[in-house]
């Protein structure tokens, strides 16, 4: 089994996290060949904290990169990560985006790897994030569906970050690049099961620049950036209504959000093939369920692949 992987986490004042991340990577039962965190000219002490586990931890290295004005979440990160990436210098055969506040368990990316070499075609994967309730203190799920790696940590392997070319470099990264992985003919997955697999997100998704609607906007933005169809963003925006936090209105800011984006006309990510293909995809999910869907995709291209074949849409769900 190949064992053989590389964290890179951007990091920009992480100081009341960082600590408990660090622990659980020096904890993990298969260690990174390689961790490059890259400083983006955090102000508070995340990079003293990060030196003091250096001598325990010889595998990690810290890379300054030039301070940016305030927390430009999506793009920010993803050229933080891109930095990251120019740094490495140790041979791998996975990659993971790695975020900094995150609490792991002791066998996280030992499961992860014995999925990887159980399925060649496994491209991207990830467990499952949850986050503790700060009024309740109960353990709440994040909900990902499980046809997507989960952007706080994501693992791939390193054939297919290749083919994908790397994450677009704009809020809806981390939802675009599980469909990439699909277009190239890889599986993208997520489990809970086993345990091992879920973790524990320090800071609730949306809420890094102290405004969790704020996180919902960008949500919405970043569906219809990837292409999503009107109405499966509907349909997944009234499934997670009374489900995740802030309950209604957190919805209403999604929609908001993916409204904005059309009637402003940006730019979607994708080609006019590859978003007809996203769209078969999600129009056939409401009908049969994400994982027959995404599984119906993977074969189909996986199929035009082998005969070089351009993708034709089915025409039918």
């Amino acid at each position: 089994m190949k064992t053989a992987y590389v964290l890179v986490s951007p990091c920009k004042d992480e100081g009341k996290y960082i600590e408990k991340t660090l622990i659980s990577v020096q904890n993990q039962t298969i260690k990174p060949v390689q961790w490059i965190i890259v400083d983006d000219g955090s102000t508070d002490d995340s990079v003293e904290i990060i030196q003091r586990y250096q001598a325990t931890m010889p595998f990690i290295k810290i890379v300054r990169r030039e301070p940016q004005t305030g927390r430009n979440v999506g793009a920010g990160v993803i050229l933080a990560f891109n930095e990251g990436l120019n740094h490495i210098d140790a041979g791998y055969d996975f990659i993971c985006k790695f975020d900094v506040d995150l609490e792991l368990q002791p066998k996280y990316f030992e499961t992860l790897l014995v999925k990887m070499d159980e399925d060649p075609m496994l491209g991207t994967c990830s467990g499952k994030a949850y986050f503790i309730d700060p009024k309740s203190g109960e353990r709440r799920s994040e909900l990902c569906g499980d046809e997507a790696s989960v952007g706080m940590t994501k693992f791939y392997r390193r054939e297919c970050f290749e083919d994908i070319g790397g994450f677009v470099v704009q809020v809806g990264w981390d939802g675009y690049d599980c469909h990439r992985a699909r277009w190239f003919g890889w599986r993208a997955m997520s489990w809970d099961q086993p345990e091992e697999l879920q973790f524990i997100h320090l800071r609730p998704m949306g809420s890094s620049q102290k405004n969790i609607n704020k996180g919902r906007i960008r949500h919405g933005k970043g569906q219809y950036h990837i292409g999503t169809h009107p109405l499966f963003f509907l349909a997944s925006s009234a499934f997670r209504c009374f489900k995740q936090k802030p309950y209604v209105i957190g919805t209403l800011y999604s929609i908001y959000g993916y409204v904005k984006a059309a009637l402003s006309g940006e730019k979607r990510f994708g080609d006019k093939d590859l978003t007809r293909f996203i769209q078969d995809y999600q129009m056939r999910a409401l009908f049969h369920g994400k994982g027959e869907a995404a599984e119906w995709v993977f074969k189909q291209r996986r199929a035009a692949i082998s005969t070089i074949t351009p993708y034709q849409s089915s025409g039918s769900i």
